[in-house]
């Protein structure tokens, strides 16, 4: 991390999309955290790098590797954060993030932290890298600095963005994929998970239960090609494309898991209560009123507060832990969603990685309380849950850190595609409902592999 940064403030605006198609996307570990197509707020940033860290929680071992090779060690991938993130750093005062690590938590990376059950993953665990080549887009400002961060042939004259000067917007290729999507658990199969899980909630078990299924495409996909189409159907401040190792995360993402300024102040905005869009005006006023008078919607988003709330107390100033909004609706292109926002101040001697340590995985993906939900889930779902319902974005090497949920995404790798899908189950859950639920959130990842209502099996 002791490696010189320069940077570099472009003469003109270019749209983020077309400086990651012309930069970055032939690349083998590269990023984009995306705030969106039509952002007028906010940060985005797009890069590359050769340095990556990847973790296995079976195994309990780290590997890194740079342009030197390849070591593997023991140790959990909170520990090798820390440890390359404690190392000195040029600061920047361009956007938000001091260049430190971009990448994905997996579920069971929490799993392992919280000692509960859990199923092998398939990919990573955990797979950051460090920026080498770094674009940073400043929306509101309408400005666009590049960032070299690097001691291995340092190229300081920017001579890589010569591209960008001639580079011109290509159409959204379609999608052309027409395999079938495989559920691990189909219709009946889910809602008699539902059922199951609403006997644990009736027992004193738990509380809430996030009950998840998992949807495989077998086929050849372009990731980059994929997140475009996916990124216009369904725009989000957390978007966001990683390629690490051969594993692509495609995410459009609506929930902030944690956020950490570098004086320690710390901000989650959980997400439970959905609601599909509706087809006019007047049916959509109608399904964000439901949302906001349910009782169930409430009362589950309530509950994620307060899971959320002990988490942060656990790493927070005495006193300090917030809820600064409470059952607020945020709309997206196919739904509505009850967000509350909690705030803490960190206390003193404790890092960002502690904090994230602390509260992974989100409760609003877990259910409450979280080791005897984590349990229970692990026994109905049957298998892994990867790298959904983890969480991605960047480490700041000054101790920012800006992390969202990995829900609708996808990760793509050689053998196909996989996404995730879910909802919190309660006492006062319906089956059919909840089942309609996990088949919205799905629909526009499905659209943007090709994959028609049609075609799931």
């Amino acid at each position: 991390m002791n490696s010189p940064t320069s940077s570099h403030v472009l003469t003109a605006w270019i749209d983020p999309e077309i400086a990651f198609l012309t930069l970055f996307a032939d690349t083998e570990h590269c990023f984009w955290l995306d705030s969106g197509r039509d952002a007028t707020t906010g940060f985005s940033y797009l890069g590359s790098g050769r340095s990556i860290l990847t973790a296995s929680v079976e195994h309990g071992t780290v590997s890194r590797a740079s342009h030197t090779g390849r070591t593997t060690k023991p140790g959990s991938i909170f520990d090798a954060l820390s440890e390359v993130l404690s190392a000195p750093h040029d600061a920047l005062s361009c956007g938000e993030f001091v260049p430190g690590l971009v990448g994905w938590l997996g579920y069971e990376v929490g799993a392992a932290q919280s000692r509960t059950p859990m199923h092998a993953s398939r990919y990573p665990d955990a797979a950051f890298l460090q920026p080498e080549r770094m674009l940073v887009f400043d929306h509101a400002e309408r400005t666009v600095t590049a960032v070299v961060i690097s001691d291995v042939e340092p190229d300081h004259n920017f001579g890589w963005l010569g591209g960008l000067g001639s580079a011109q917007h290509r159409p959204v290729a379609a999608a052309s994929a027409r395999a079938m999507a495989h559920w691990r658990h189909d219709r009946a199969q889910y809602g008699a998970l539902i059922e199951q899980a609403k006997e644990q909630i009736r027992a004193g078990n738990a509380y809430q239960l996030c009950v998840t299924n998992e949807i495989l495409v077998d086929g050849n996909f372009d990731p980059v090609e994929v997140y475009r189409r996916l990124r216009l159907a369904s725009p989000s401040h957390h978007g966001g494309f990683l390629r690490i190792d051969g594993v692509a995360l495609l995410s459009s993402s609506p929930e902030q898991f944690l956020r950490i300024t570098p004086s320690g102040t710390i901000t989650t905005r959980p997400i439970k209560g959905t609601r599909p869009r509706g087809i006019d005006t007047e049916t959509d006023a109608t399904q964000r009123h439901d949302l906001l008078a349910s009782e169930k919607e409430r009362a589950e988003n309530l509950m994620i507060v307060d899971l959320m709330r002990n988490d942060l107390g656990r790493v927070a100033a005495l006193g300090s832990v917030r809820v600064s909004e409470l059952l607020a609706v945020e709309s997206y292109a196919q739904v509505h969603q009850l967000v509350s926002t909690v705030t803490a101040q960190l206390a003193p001697g404790l890092t960002a990685v502690d904090a994230v340590a602390a509260a992974f995985p989100a409760g609003s993906m877990t259910g409450a309380p979280k080791i005897s939900a984590m349990t229970i889930l692990d026994g109905l779902e049957a298998g892994p849950r990867g790298v959904y319902s983890g969480a991605f974005g960047y480490f700041g090497a000054d101790g920012a850190v800006d992390l969202a949920m990995v829900i609708r995404s996808i990760v793509l790798d050689e053998h196909g595609a996989a996404i995730g899908t879910g909802g919190g189950i309660t006492a006062l859950s319906i089956v059919d409902e909840e089942i309609d639920e996990t088949r919205i959130k799905a629909a526009a990842l499905l659209d943007a592999l090709g994959v028609g209502q049609q075609q799931v099996g």
